[in-house]
């Protein structure tokens, strides 16, 4: 008798024809790109940043960086241009970002898709800069192919999924972490951006693509208020 249980379907990647849809909602709202790419919100805001996905730029998070300003909080852009990929000195760089923008006090580290790996990363290597982690949609757990742009991937940063220059660690980092992902994610399998129940502290599910977590009005507002639910906890 066959005793297996059946393959969750969380675990499976979605399907590489939703790729158009997801870039087709962001250029459907690439009027909402424009303005200033400097620091939003109030000066004595709680300080954040915004760490955009892969082949994404603070142009892209520029939705959720304002519906974070408006919340309260004083969000900085990553500052580092288009995200290629993982490099050697990514975190490095990132360190260099976050003591710029808050050389002072830890900050909220903001990662969508793979900027919530870059997150997780920079959170283990430096977890007195970090006041928490939300990741959003981020790849973070399981199989690094549990996702339809892999391949993409692997041309654009010039190396393997399963063998980038930085450690991809399931394992929680050292400070509080929120894991948001989404059912209708059209890159990223749920379970690999949920992860498993020690690999954050908390996870959420929100209603939105993958492109939505940063460009939807509607959905970067639920994104704010998940991260001052889970920090006021």
């Amino acid at each position: 008798m066959n005793t297996s249980s059946a393959p969750d379907p969380d675990d499976a990647p979605p399907p590489g024809w939703k790729r158009v849809y997801e870039a087709a909602s962001v250029f459907a709202r690439i009027h909402r790109s424009f303005g200033h790419l400097g620091p939003r919100g109030p000066e004595d805001g709680a300080p954040a940043m915004v760490i955009p996905g892969f082949v994404a730029t603070d142009r892209t998070t520029m939705q959720l960086r304002r519906a974070m300003a408006e919340a309260g909080w004083r969000v900085h852009p990553w500052g580092l241009g288009l995200n290629k990929g993982a490099t050697e000195d990514i975190i490095d760089l990132i360190d260099g970002q976050v003591c710029k923008a808050c050389p002072d006090e830890p900050l909220l580290l903001v990662g969508w898709s793979l900027g919530g790996v870059f997150a997780r990363e920079y959170a283990r290597h430096r977890p007195d800069r970090v006041r928490a982690v939300v990741t959003l949609g981020s790849p973070f757990s399981g199989d690094p192919r549990a996702n339809n742009v892999w391949r993409l991937y692997e041309w654009v940063a010039g190396h393997p999924v399963d063998n980038p220059p930085i450690p991809r660690i399931a394992e929680k980092p050292p400070v509080p972490h929120l894991a948001l992902w989404s059912r209708r994610d059209g890159i990223v399998a749920p379970r690999a951006a949920r992860g498993l129940p020690e690999e954050c502290d908390e996870h959420c599910e929100l209603d939105c693509s993958h492109m939505g977590f940063g460009v939807s009005k509607k959905a970067v507002r639920l994104v704010v208020r998940e991260i001052d639910n889970f920090l006021r906890k």
